[in-house]
């Protein structure tokens, strides 16, 4: 077989997506995944600005079902409001978003979603540990049978955030020792801006050496691949281009095609300002994984 034909295959093996908008409808999702030529992807299940959260109607998530079977898209990832906190040292906030991420789970069973991304939360007034195990008791009053699991996020570092380090999402899966939770998702903007450098071969080797030995590399279910804006241990949670940030096409290169990270989905949450920036990157992610 023909080496150029053999990497095509290759690179279609593996789930590669985008966070696809839910305007006009959840379906519409899955129609501009597959207008991008993507098999996984990542949504909000509804407004993520918003406390009140409606049923999704029968009808509607039958066709989502169904149509994410017909085109093949898997797993699909739900990402969970950006309100939840369960840091957080208000009472009724905390309160208030374990409700939602039980709701948030609801959705995600009612759409077939196998997975939903949560970041922990934070809490700039406390103290970290303290805040950790805030969030290790809400998850333990997270009771229920769904279907879909949690998947736990990295952070950036900024003021009160509780998981920036892979040690800190460990910590709190073990305190947790909940089934809920099945790993795991890993942002490249996140970990580089917590200080993880993924520029070159020896640093992205001692990144994957230490989830391996606090948490297991099987217990990465999604990477989301962005570029950074700012610097190494900015402490700045902002996404940008593939190529165009800090991290840079070389070691993002590196990185998606280090062993211990190949074949896990990809989903790219960088900037949607023009009509071809999601096209775009993708094809830049392509061709990194192709070569």
């Amino acid at each position: 077989m023909p080496i150029d034909k053999k990497r095509n295959l290759a690179v279609q093996a593996i789930r590669l997506g985008v966070h696809t908008s839910i305007a006009g409808g959840l379906p519409l999702s899955l129609e501009r995944a597959r207008e991008l030529g993507c098999n996984t992807m990542q949504i909000f299940s509804h407004n993520p600005r918003q406390w009140a959260v409606s049923a999704i109607p029968a009808d509607v998530s039958e066709s989502f079902k169904k149509m994410r079977a017909e085109f093949d898209i898997a797993p699909v990832f739900v990402h969970t409001s950006y309100l939840i906190n369960l840091a957080a040292s208000d009472t009724v906030i905390l309160k208030k978003s374990v409700e939602l991420l039980k709701r948030e789970l609801d959705l995600a069973d009612t759409l077939g979603a196998e997975y939903v991304v949560v970041h922990t939360g934070s809490d700039s007034q406390g103290v970290a540990t303290e805040s950790r195990l805030r969030a290790v008791d809400a998850i333990k009053k997270i009771a229920g049978s769904w279907k879909s699991r949690l998947l736990l996020e990295n952070t950036a570092g900024e003021k009160g955030d509780i998981t920036s380090q892979i040690g800190d999402l460990a910590e709190i899966i073990r305190l947790s020792d909940s089934d809920l939770i099945a790993g795991i998702t890993f942002d490249t903007c996140h970990a580089f801006a917590a200080g993880y450098d993924l520029r070159s071969d020896n640093d992205i080797s001692a990144l994957a050496a230490e989830i391996e030995k606090l948490l297991g590399l099987e217990k990465i279910k999604l990477i989301h691949l962005n570029d950074a804006k700012k610097g190494l241990a900015s402490h700045v949670d902002r996404h940008w281009h593939i190529g165009e940030g800090e991290i840079g096409l070389d070691g993002l290169r590196k990185f998606v095609n280090h062993k211990a990270f190949k074949g896990i989905p990809l989903v790219l949450e960088t900037p949607k300002k023009e009509e071809d920036d999601d096209p775009r990157n993708l094809a830049i992610v392509r061709n990194m994984l192709a070569n």
